[in-house]
C-alpha cells in the first residue's frame, strides 16, 4: 500500500483533467457554441491567444528542465526526489499547472472557443483539488520545514 510519503496520487490527475477539459470545450462548442467577439477585437484577442500560448510553453518547457536539472520526476503520481525552488518554481509552487491553464486560455483565444475559458478556471480547480493538495502533503511529508519554508514565500498558483 502506497503512502502520502511515497507518492501524492495513483493517478497522474492533471494531465487527464486537463486533456478532458479541452476535449469537453471541443464537444461542448460542437453541441452548444457560445458567440465569439468579431471584428478588430476579436483578431486582437487571437493575437494575444497566440503570446498567451507562447508565454504557458515557455512556463511549462522551463519548469520541467528545472525539475530535471533536480533529478526529480515531473510526474504527478510519483514522489519527489529534490524540492526544485528555481526557475519558474521561484514565484510559483506549480508553473506546470499554471502553464496548463494558461494553455488553454490561448487555445480558446486563438480558436475563438468561448468554452475554454469556461473550463480552464474549472480544471484549475480540480488540479487543486485532485493533486496540488495532495502534492504538498507529500512534499511536506518528504522535505518537512524546508517544504514549509518554501510554501510560505512562493504562492501556490500566482
Amino acid at each position: 500500500m502506497s503512502t502520502i510519503d511515497d507518492r501524492p496520487n495513483t493517478l497522474p490527475w492533471p494531465p487527464m483533467i486537463y486533456v478532458a477539459a479541452a476535449a469537453l470545450a471541443l464537444i461542448l462548442n460542437w453541441q452548444l457554441p457560445l458567440p465569439w467577439i468579431p471584428g478588430p477585437f476579436g483578431e486582437f484577442l487571437f493575437a494575444v491567444g497566440w503570446l498567451v500560448v507562447a508565454g504557458a510553453l515557455a512556463i511549462d518547457i522551463t519548469a520541467m528542465r528545472a525539475m530535471r536539472r533536480a533529478r526529480t520526476t515531473i510526474m504527478p503520481n510519483r514522489g519527489s526526489d529534490h524540492l526544485v525552488t528555481s526557475g519558474p518554481f521561484s514565484f510559483t509552487r506549480n508553473p506546470i499547472y499554471v502553464g496548463n491553464t494558461m494553455l488553454m486560455i490561448g487555445i480558446g483565444l486563438i480558436a475563438g472557443i468561448v468554452w475554454f475559458l469556461l473550463l480552464a478556471p474549472v480544471a484549475a480547480y480540480a488540479t487543486t483539488k485532485l493533486a496540488i493538495e495532495r502534492e504538498e502533503r507529500h512534499l511536506e511529508a518528504r522535505f518537512g520545514k524546508k517544504y514549509r519554508d518554501y510554501r510560505k514565500k512562493v504562492r501556490r498558483w500566482i
